[in-house]
């Protein structure tokens, strides 16, 4: 069998999501120190203006290094609202927004405590949509193996804006299902 080890991620990248499909176990990086600036709380969509950023705030740790696991998200303004929001604002015109909006509109109104459970939340609904089933190991103890390939899946498919912008690769999963749908699956 082969594995694979990656880090928790916000709405992954299309390439991180052809990774939980290509292996037949995915060891979940749990017990690292949290980096800042990177996919753990934030991710990439399409918008009218090119690509666009969303992060998850998450609380300043008390200590200089905190686990990934152990990382909390902020509560403070209206960071769900505006996520939201960027994606009507970006998709609502794309083939397959309405039909997966009510499997995402839920992750916007409820509160998680820690950014690890929010992440797989998201990751486990996304993969039931994609009708992918990896197997997911959370790690026991911290491993260095977890590793985002630095390639850039860079097959297109149809994008929205791609007049505009030309092909953006390698968004969030958001923007391959939002412009294919059902044949998302088979793009990864």
């Amino acid at each position: 069998m082969q594995a694979a080890y990656l880090s928790t991620a916000y709405l992954a990248s299309v390439q991180y999501y052809s990774i939980l499909t290509a292996f037949d176990k995915i060891y979940l990086e749990t017990y690292e120190n949290y980096p800042k600036q990177t996919c753990r709380n934030r991710c990439h969509i399409a918008s009218a203006n090119g690509i666009q950023t969303l992060t998850v705030p998450v609380e300043k740790s008390a200590t200089l290094k905190t686990l990934t696991r152990d990382i909390r998200i902020s509560n403070h303004g209206n960071w769900r609202h505006l996520h939201w929001n960027a994606f009507v604002s970006s998709y609502n015109i794309s083939p397959f927004f309405e039909y997966y909006a009510d499997d995402f509109h839920p992750y916007y109104e409820k509160k998680y405590t820690f950014l690890l459970d929010y992440n797989e939340a998201l990751r486990t609904m996304i993969c039931g949509l994609l009708d992918i089933h990896p197997t997911i190991i959370p790690t026991k103890k911290y491993t260095g193996y977890a590793d985002f390939p630095s390639a850039i899946f860079n097959r297109p498919y149809y994008q929205v804006f791609r007049h505009k912008h030309g092909f953006l690769p390698n968004l969030s999963i958001v923007d391959l299902l939002f412009n294919m749908g059902p044949e998302a699956v088979l793009y990864l």
